[in-house]
């Protein structure tokens, strides 16, 4: 059996009936995309040096700080961080779907395969009688829409740009997972300065206790020092076994940040140990184009603005080819097959959608909008978080260098009220106070030793370095 010619369909003709609409899409217009005005500062808050060719930034992260203990655990830690393996998977996501998206520009081919056998009754002029008749068939079916108002176009330029998105939210975890790294290597010394600091204490005080109970003993005091005494050398190994919980609970967090479980974390140089590398800032319109979370963010713009093109296309009917190829086999007393085939070209659109197409349009629309400000405010943050850092780095400057005279004057006043108090010139009230004026000074110095470190971690940071890997270098960008 031969399929009839009236179901045919002649390609060139349906497509001499849908020129007049292919010729209309010129007037679609999906809007071009356009990046916002936001032209940078001329330099920093609080920069003190003028536009600077080369920032600290550039660096990469394993040559800022000449400690190969940090370099080992940010090392460790980019090669194991669960995060970055999200953001890797969230990648691979994104890579997918521009694959799904792009699929849909290409012809879609199908099949579709049968078989059965039934029973029938056929009435007749005595009695009813049984036919036994089986049939086989099988299909091919291809379908192909043609491109013509940018739908699809529009939708795999809207997944692109989530795919960058995504590669630059992966930069922006690299970049986190590394300061946070190294702040808190940074605040891990910082604990065991603190920690040898108070061992320190409570052995000065031990000693002063001693001293205090010898003359109660030999009866040249009463017992009030060394109660006061006492008193001292108690609260200095409460906070020494304060300070060792906190080194252990530091260093947890740490082996989570690299991937492990709870362990002791290796250490390099001391705290008093550590060097200040020099932090040039670059120009402010190089941190725009260096920081992730601002690349992430236009990327995002380009996005929603993808998806305006693809709401407006809605709009406007689908166009496109159909084929069918196929044939049927029918056993009834023999054998018996016929074959049909088709070939046509269809256009379906909408008519009338109760406002929904108007209502997704405006969606995107107000979506495009709400990344327009999101870019705006990661910028504006970015510049925050950079005069945050330089000011803070100016400040503590002056902080040490007050702390240091000030540990210093205290040092000298603890060994004069010792001494006075030997030669029986003061009481035992001067040296306490002395000492116990001492070592919180000595912690506090500690702390903003540490603080002027991880200053320098956050204008890295704010500056947008530090994803970068060995074998990236300092400037290479994946």
């Amino acid at each position: 059996m031969k399929a009839n010619p009236s179901h045919k369909l002649v390609p060139a003709a349906a497509l001499a009936a849908l020129l007049p609409v292919i010729m209309a899409a010129g007037c679609v217009s999906a809007p071009d995309y356009k990046k916002p005005d936001t032209a940078p500062p001329a330099q920093f808050r609080f920069q003190v040096q003028g536009t600077e060719a080369n920032s600290v930034a550039d660096t990469p992260w394993w040559a800022v700080f000449n400690d190969e203990a940090l370099r080992s655990l940010i090392t460790q830690a980019l090669a194991s961080n669960l995060d970055i393996q999200v953001a890797v998977a969230r990648i691979e996501q994104a890579r997918a779907l521009v694959g799904v998206v792009q699929s849909q520009s290409a012809p879609q081919l199908g099949y579709q395969g049968f078989a059965g056998g039934q029973n029938a009754f056929v009435p007749g002029r005595d009695s009813a009688q049984t036919v036994n008749y089986a049939s086989v068939g099988g299909l091919l079916n291809a379908t192909w829409e043609i491109d013509v108002w940018g739908r699809i176009r529009h939708s795999t330029d809207a997944a692109k740009a989530h795919l960058l998105a995504q590669e630059d939210i992966r930069r922006g975890v690299l970049l986190t997972l590394v300061s946070d790294v190294g702040a808190g290597y940074f605040r891990l010394i910082e604990l065991d300065r603190e920690l040898a600091i108070a061992q320190d204490s409570a052995r000065v005080f031990k000693q002063t206790l001693d001293l205090f109970t010898k003359r109660y003993e030999g009866g040249r005091d009463s017992q009030l020092p060394v109660e006061r005494a006492q008193a001292n050398y108690d609260a200095s190994t409460a906070r020494i076994e304060d300070v060792k919980r906190a080194i252990a609970q530091q260093e947890n967090a740490l082996s989570v940040l690299a991937g492990g479980y709870p362990k002791a974390i290796e250490r390099g140089r001391g705290l008093t140990e550590q060097s200040m590398p020099p932090t040039p800032l670059g120009s402010t319109t190089a941190l725009l184009q260096r920081r992730p979370d601002i690349a992430a963010a236009e990327q995002n713009m380009m996005e929603a603005n993808a998806e305006i093109g693809v709401a407006i296309a809605n709009y406007y009917p689908k166009i496109g080819l159909s084929a069918l190829l196929g044939g049927q086999g029918v056993y009834l007393s023999g054998w018996n097959g016929f074959g049909l085939w088709s070939l046509a070209a269809g256009v379906a659109g909408p008519l009338y959608t109760g406002g929904r197409l108007q209502a997704i349009t405006r969606e995107r629309q107000a979506y495009w909008d709400e990344t327009v400000a999101q870019y705006k405010k990661t910028i504006l943050s970015a510049f925050s978080e950079t005069s945050d850092a330089l000011i803070a780095q100016q400040t503590l400057v002056a902080r040490r260098a007050a702390l240091e005279r000030q540990v210093g004057d205290l040092r000298r006043s603890s060994d004069l009220a010792s001494m006075r108090y030997d030669a029986g010139r003061a009481s035992y009230f001067e040296v306490l106070e002395a000492q116990q004026q001492l070592f919180p000074a000595e912690d506090a110095l500690a702390q903003t030793q540490r603080d002027q470190l991880v200053a320098v971690v956050s204008l890295y940071k704010a500056l947008g370095g530090g994803w970068q890997t060995p074998a990236e270098g300092p400037t290479a960008r994946p």
